[in-house]
């Protein structure tokens, strides 16, 4: 009977602990954010990143990476052509 007790308030224990947890990150998330006084305010600067239009006419779709600009893009000449070794007659 006391194995039940003890599990019991352990249980209600570790809920009260999340319960006041969700408390506090609640209360965090409702606050209004913090802005520098003279600072760019964040809707201004957000709203200056929208309309960006990227001309991407030229640019291959089948490279992501070097759209991203994450990797180079890869050169567009031709593979050499591999001559085999020659094979001596016997």
């Amino acid at each position: 009977m006391m194995r039940v007790i003890v599990g019991v308030t352990g249980l209600a224990t570790v809920l009260l602990l999340i319960g006041v947890a969700s408390a506090i990150f609640s209360l965090a998330n409702n606050e209004d954010p913090v802005v520098a006084e003279g600072g760019a305010k964040p809707e201004v600067v957000a709203n200056m990143t929208d309309g960006v239009i990227v001309n991407d006419a030229g640019l291959e779709k089948d490279e992501p990476i070097a759209e991203l600009g994450i990797a180079p893009r890869t050169a567009e000449t031709p593979a050499p052509a591999i001559t085999p070794y020659p094979i001596p007659e016997k």
